[in-house]
């Protein structure tokens, strides 16, 4: 009896523990949150918002869609500025030309007669017998040519027609400039390089044709006769590699042949047109000087031959006169200056026709290259050709064979 109750004592004693031996092998840890959840819940009590790297993704792309974006809508804005700079600089010189143009007229009426009256009064001045008379009319006539030879000096200096065809030209450039920049607007995919090159346009226009008359005035009568310049040239091969030949064909129109075509108009614009326009700039120049030495000369010998007494005097003081009226109405009033200029600039435009040929063949890849068909349009109608004639235009390859001109246009 007492076995079996030590037996029984002793079976819940160990029933107990093996109970709390189980337990004790399945304490459970708890779990600790994640850091993702408990950045999570942190931002959630907060008040901020979570976002994974997924959903970052189309964010991301959706700013840098806006910052594009804003960049054109930039580059459109100060487009307009220029654009409206321009339209404003084109109306200025368009008006300063007219003023300039009635100077030249007003001016050389204003000489011409001056100088006439002169020439009479020293011929009436041989008719009087003497006296306050005679010396009112010499007076006159010296002092009416004095001024005349003051006036001409200071014209010849400036060129007044010369004055009026470079406001006249820099009206026209900046006209374009302005349609120029209404197309890229328009057509084009604008750019900050695009408004890079406006501006670059714009200060070499200004540089190229100045409206002041003091300090900045161009030199009429230069030492050395060179093409006008009225381009940044610097900038004119990287402007084309940013803005033309996008989104177009491989070929993008160029073929061998075609750029064997180009090579052969530059070479026929070198030899011919621009070095002809070269050669009657500096022909009409000189003509120009002569004159321009010749008109104060006379006008001053007259203004001598008028104070002195006796038959030769007189006739120096007349014939004088007459001569220099002459050589003031074919300088002034046959526009000598604006000739020389119309054909400078004339030479400019054949040198920019050059440059940009060969900065078009010089881009390797033809894809970033101005579509070939089309530029050959432009340089065709540039020329005054039709797309065949330009074709027969660079068909005989031989510099020293008889070619005509390039252009049909001047």
């Amino acid at each position: 009896m007492a076995t079996i109750q030590a037996s029984a004592s002793s079976f819940p004693r160990d029933r107990t523990s093996a109970a709390s031996k189980t337990r004790e092998s399945h304490i459970s840890v708890p779990k600790l949150p994640c850091a993702g959840n408990s950045i999570h819940e942190l931002n959630r009590r907060n008040g901020l918002q979570t976002i994974n790297s997924a959903e970052m993704k189309p964010l991301i792309r959706t700013n840098m869609k806006n910052e594009e974006a804003n960049g054109k809508w930039k580059a459109v804005e100060e487009l307009y500025a220029i654009m409206e700079a321009v339209a404003d600089r084109s109306e200025m010189h368009k008006n300063i030309g007219v003023q300039r143009d009635n100077w030249n007229r007003l001016l050389l009426n204003s000489v011409n007669g001056m100088t006439v009256t002169a020439a009479t009064m020293a011929g009436l001045a041989s008719l009087t017998g003497g006296g306050a008379p005679l010396l009112a009319l010499k007076l006159s006539s010296t002092l009416l040519y004095t001024a005349s030879t003051g006036i001409l000096m200071v014209m010849n200096k400036i060129q007044p027609s010369q004055l009026a065809e470079e406001q006249r030209n820099a009206a026209r450039l900046f006209k374009n400039l302005h349609q120029q920049l209404k197309t890229v607007i328009e057509v084009g995919r604008p750019s900050l390089t695009d408004v890079k090159a406006a501006m670059e346009k714009v200060l070499a226009l200004d540089k190229a044709y100045p409206l002041p008359l003091l300090g900045t005035m161009l030199e009429k009568f230069p030492e050395t006769v060179e093409p006008a310049v009225w381009w940044p040239r610097e900038q004119q091969r990287s402007e084309q590699e940013e803005t033309v030949g996008r989104g177009m064909e491989i070929n993008n129109g160029w073929s061998g042949k075609l750029e064997e075509e180009m090579r052969e108009v530059v070479g026929v614009l070198k030899r011919k047109d621009a070095a002809e326009y070269v050669r009657l700039s500096k022909l009409v120049l000189k003509v120009n000087k002569i004159l321009a030495i010749c008109g104060p000369f006379l006008t001053g010998v007259a203004a001598v031959g008028s104070v002195l007494d006796g038959s030769w005097a007189v006739a120096v003081g007349v014939v004088g006169g007459a001569l220099a009226t002459v050589v003031n109405t074919v300088e002034h009033g046959g526009q000598v200056g604006m000739v020389f200029e119309m054909y400078r600039s004339t030479a400019g435009l054949f040198q920019l026709m050059e440059e940009t040929i060969e900065s078009t063949l010089e881009e390797k890849d033809v894809g970033e290259r101005e579509n070939g068909e089309l530029f050959e349009m432009k340089v065709a109608l540039q020329l005054g050709r039709s797309l065949p004639g330009l074709q027969n235009l660079a068909a005989t390859r031989s510099p020293s064979s008889p070619r005509e001109f390039a252009s049909k246009l001047f």
